[in-house]
């Protein structure tokens, strides 16, 4: 369809393949797998839908021009000559970002500064008014990306990150991002058929997501507003129409979500992030020490957990705390997949189970792993199964 145009939707570390699956079910087309970043041929529409249907976007950028740079002279007269009145009206606003991968071109902001030079000069050059500079809301934002000479101008049509889901009003001090909570249960294979639980859930991000999941609820439907939203092309009847359509596949859920925490404060937060994401009739938080406490009934269980590291708890004794994670686990928890992120890659030993599962993941720049652990019926010792 001649309609069509390139995106590229950018992600964390490891989530390529689980953005890739994403994107290949809402209906992409040329889907191609990157570092950090997956790109797909999609129209308006689906640019649309993208945004408030990923789980593990970050941002959705869509390129508009690639040329190759020799220094930021060229930078200046490639981004000069482009037409920029298809996008942005002089009497409007403009942010630019830029990302840089090269030994010639190592200073992002002059970088940013000089296209934004350009784009400007144009303007008044060829209609007597320049945008303004807008950091927070502006018309138009512009993402430049060099790799070594390679320059590629995009326009984001996100704005603000996708992990912005709408729904926090409340976090406490180490909040998981959302787009790596969802990702991460994901990974784990959780499909909203058995009851899910945080153990640890701190303000309620790893609920939240889960339940979106189960019930197939679109994460960004609770967002303020899109880049997209400010461009001279804006249609909102076609947006509502996409939204309708995501609306209208959405599921029941016939099971509970669990979530303890040792914190009253934390307990309040989360309990009022998944009222915010209307999602508090499917959730049961608890202030309690999960160290305390037993599964109740028999039915299968997924849990999901980001205990803390020791990163930003100082009083932590990590061998103890994660050694009760392991008894717990054994003593209290029987027919229970156990998935728990850490970065701290030495504590895992003191759990004193064999994890079946390990996946290298990030939790921003800290290198983490996802580990699983199956805690069978039948027996106090647990049996354990599966491959370092």
């Amino acid at each position: 369809m001649e309609n069509n145009f390139k995106m590229l939707a950018k992600t964390l570390f490891g989530f390529e393949d689980l953005l890739a699956k994403e994107l290949t079910q809402l209906g992409a087309q040329q889907v191609k797998k990157g570092v950090r970043n997956v790109t797909f041929v999609g129209d308006k529409g689906f640019m649309y839908k993208v945004n408030l249907a990923l789980r593990t976007a970050i941002k959705i950028l869509k390129p508009i021009k690639t040329f190759r740079i020799a220094n930021e002279e060229d930078l200046y007269k490639q981004v000069y000559k482009m037409d920029w009145s298809q996008y942005l009206k002089p009497s409007g606003t403009l942010a630019i970002d830029a990302t840089v991968h090269s030994t010639q071109f190592t200073h992002s902001k002059y970088i940013a500064l000089k296209t934004k030079d350009a784009i400007v000069d144009k303007f008044r050059d060829t209609a007597g008014e320049r945008p303004n500079i807008d950091l927070r809301f502006p018309d138009l934002k512009v993402n430049v990306h060099i790799d070594r000479q390679m320059c590629t101008i995009s326009l984001d049509t996100s704005g603000e990150s996708l992990h912005r889901r709408g729904y926090k009003s409340a976090t406490n001090i180490a909040p998981i991002n959302e787009v790596l909570a969802a990702g991460l249960i994901m990974m784990s294979g959780w499909d909203g058929q058995t009851d899910f639980m945080d153990p640890m859930c701190g303000s309620g991000t790893m609920l939240v997501e889960a339940a979106m999941i189960a019930c197939n609820i679109p994460p960004n439907l609770m967002r303020k507003e899109f880049a997209f939203e400010r461009w001279q092309d804006w249609d909102v009847e076609l947006f509502e129409k996409i939204e309708e359509s995501l609306l209208s596949k959405t599921r029941d859920f016939h099971h509970r979500l669990l979530g303890f925490d040792k914190s009253p404060s934390a307990v309040a937060k989360a309990k009022e992030n998944l009222k915010n994401a209307h999602l508090d009739e499917f959730a049961t938080i608890k202030h309690e020490d999960f160290f305390k406490t037993q599964k109740g009934g028999n039915e299968k269980l997924h849990m999901v957990f980001n205990p803390p590291y020791g990163e930003r708890l100082e009083n932590l004794d990590v061998e103890d705390f994660y050694k009760n994670i392991g008894d717990t686990l054994k003593q209290g928890y029987p027919g229970t997949e156990a998935w728990l992120i850490t970065s701290n890659l030495e504590a895992l030993k003191f759990v004193g189970l064999r994890p079946s599962r390990k996946i290298k993941v990030f939790n921003a720049k800290l290198e983490a792993r996802l580990v699983k652990y199956e805690i069978y019926e039948g027996s106090k010792k647990a049996k354990y199964m599966g491959k370092e």
